[in-house]
């Protein structure tokens, strides 16, 4: 299968949801976003790598990296390699001196490392195809720090049971609308249940 190439393009709070967070991985020279919800510890952990911040005691994910340079085991590749009923699956591409291994890991902690190791993120097309949101070329980005009332509003009516409810035309208007506010968080649930219907069809 051919691989997709993916970066990190933005790391996301959720405005309506506390504690959960959002990594969206972008399509290199493309316009699909594929956003994956992960926990708290895990975008720290992210977080603290994109930004070069350097903590006082190793993070875990900095002890991995430091154990596998210390035997001498470089990661070349983090392959985002399976999609199951909403959860991500992911192989670490690892070498030693004398032979290169599949490494079975969570989404979350594979790109924690590969932040680290500055290496290359791919997936397959058919996750793309059934995970991913395309984004509108509007030639500028969005801009950040903008509160969703649309968001809040939904939240307030019953959040994820009021999408039943909406038509498809208008689950896609929402999808853009919470897209230019950037809450993938939401996003998710709305994308999830655009996709339901579709294969109900």
């Amino acid at each position: 299968m051919k691989k997709i190439e993916l970066e990190i393009v933005a790391l996301s709070h959720s405005i309506t949801q506390t504690h959960s967070y959002a990594v969206v991985l972008g399509e290199v020279n493309g316009l699909r976003r594929l956003p994956i919800v992960i926990g708290g510890f895990e975008a720290q952990a992210i977080a603290v790598a994109l930004e070069k911040m350097q903590p006082s005691r190793p993070l875990t994910h900095d002890l991995m990296k430091n154990f596998m340079t210390a035997f001498n085991i470089e990661l070349h590749e983090i392959i985002i390699s399976d999609l199951q009923e909403g959860i991500f699956y992911s192989k670490l591409i690892c070498s030693s001196d004398h032979d290169t291994i599949e490494i079975d890991s969570r989404t979350s902690d594979a790109l924690a490392l590969a932040v680290r190791f500055g290496c290359p993120v791919y997936t397959y097309e058919h996750i793309l195809e059934s995970a991913g949101i395309l984004m509108e070329d509007t030639g500028g980005k969005g801009k950040k720090g903008r509160t969703s009332t649309i968001t809040q509003h939904e939240e307030q009516r019953g959040g994820k049971d009021d999408l039943k409810t909406m038509s498809l035309e208008d689950l896609n208007t929402l999808l853009n609308e919470v897209l230019e506010q950037e809450d993938y968080i939401r996003a998710i649930a709305i994308r999830d249940e655009i996709n339901s219907r579709n294969k109900a069809r």
